[in-house]
């Protein structure tokens, strides 16, 4: 029966993959939206039996979130984590299924993000909350804040994913069980073993900075999408976008999502200029562009968005009114901390070098999502290793699946 329920929360979590990488009546008494003066949130878009509330004093946070099954007690709880440039809202559809399960699912705007209040949305603030650890203080704190010890699950999309994975490495007491989706999990950086013996240190990967300036020289010119994520124009770039808000998001989630039929991810060679170009411009971006003039020539036609089940325009909206009022800077500021050669980003993992997650675990990769092909020189894709437990890729509605191995235990 254990088995059956998390295959199930997996492919239920798959549901939020359909079409873009991922992608409700609001209890007015647990969410101050009337006192801040803002709409309720989901502009009446979200699901029956899906409400939005405000948790107070959660690791400095007062943390908006979703919440679905909330009207049993004593139900095992399961945490939804979103990616970027996302919400809570992002988990809207696949809530009720986890709530019909038997589940507690809870769904918050991360830190940065949303209606979540307590961070600084300055470019210039201090970006060291936003930190894979503090995020996971964030996730914990929330889980005991509404009373829970342990949840079910964990699962994390995109941006969502490290912290997931880190929650579940890091206290696996809490997370009893993790799904990592989009974003492939590359474990805790090493530290150099027996050099006192002579063992060479590990080899670096190249960097960020490395492979920028390596793009930089093809020709057109090439610019990484995360070094352009880090720059001070990234928010107003996307928050102005001449072809206005609504039509950024549309146009973002359509040439990200299996809708555009060039999204054919393969393996590449190497972590080299001339590999990496090989991605679509949403990845390696075209050197004197920003994000809103990459994404504007894939913008779907009248007759597509009509189409479109599971984006609407008026889901679309939700993101462009959310954002139009918080802007993009705090939801960016994680990319910033986070680069692999960020001294003290590693010198903050490095102490769990070595460490595995031990959980029963899952990995979802879409067969048209180009993040779910790991980095060249990381290992290979879908392999199960440093995940140890329940391991697999679940087929979702749209975009199939990354992967050919079946569930299994290791």
């Amino acid at each position: 029966m254990a088995v059956s329920r998390r295959l199930f929360l997996a492919r239920a979590s798959a549901v939020t993959l359909g079409g873009v990488a991922l992608s409700s009546v609001a209890n007015p008494r647990a969410h101050p939206d009337a006192a801040q003066g803002l709409p309720p949130y989901g502009n009446s878009t979200l699901p029956s039996g899906v409400r939005s509330r405000s948790v107070a004093n959660v690791n400095g946070l007062t943390v908006h979130m979703l919440d679905a099954g909330y009207e049993s007690p004593n139900r095992p709880a399961v945490l939804l984590l979103h990616g970027f440039p996302e919400l809570a809202y992002s988990w809207r559809k696949v809530m009720p299924l986890l709530a019909a399960a038997g589940y507690h699912v809870i769904a918050p705007d991360l830190r940065g993000y949303g209606r979540t209040t307590g961070w600084d949305g300055s470019y210039d603030a201090d970006p060291d909350p936003f930190r894979i650890l503090n995020m996971v203080r964030d996730a914990s704190g929330l889980v005991y804040a509404l009373g829970y010890r342990t949840v079910a699950m964990v699962a994390g999309h995109d941006a969502g994913a490290p912290v997931a994975a880190w929650s579940a490495l890091i206290r696996p007491d809490i997370f009893r069980s993790v799904t990592i989706m989009s974003s492939p999990f590359e474990g805790p950086p090493a530290v150099p073993f027996d050099t006192v013996n002579g063992a060479s240190a590990p080899r670096p990967a190249m960097s960020d900075d490395e492979l920028d300036a390596e793009l930089a020289k093809l020709k057109p010119p090439r610019k990484y999408y995360m070094n352009y994520q880090r720059t001070r124009g990234a928010n107003d770039n996307m928050l102005h976008a001449p072809q206005g808000l609504h039509a950024f998001f549309r146009a973002y989630y359509h040439y990200k999502s299996a809708d555009w039929k060039g999204n054919q991810p393969h393996p590449l060679k190497a972590r080299t200029a001339d590999e990496m170009a090989q991605l679509p411009t949403y990845y390696v971006m075209e050197r004197d562009k920003g994000m809103a003039e990459t994404v504007a020539p894939f913008m779907p036609s009248t007759a597509e968005i009509a189409a479109c089940r599971w984006l609407t325009d008026a889901e679309v909206g939700v993101y462009a009114t959310e954002y139009s009022r918080t802007e993009f800077t705090g939801a960016l500021q994680g990319y910033r901390v986070r680069r692999g050669s960020d001294p003290k980003n590693l010198a903050e993992l490095r102490t769990f070098s070595g460490r595995s997650i031990d959980v029963p675990s899952m990995f979802i990769g879409g067969r048209s999502d180009w993040a779910s092909i790991k980095p060249p020189g990381s290992r290979r894709e879908c392999e199960p290793s440093p995940v140890r437990g329940w391991w697999a890729s679940i087929s979702s509605t749209a975009p199939g699946t990354g992967c050919s191995r079946n569930s299994r235990k290791r």
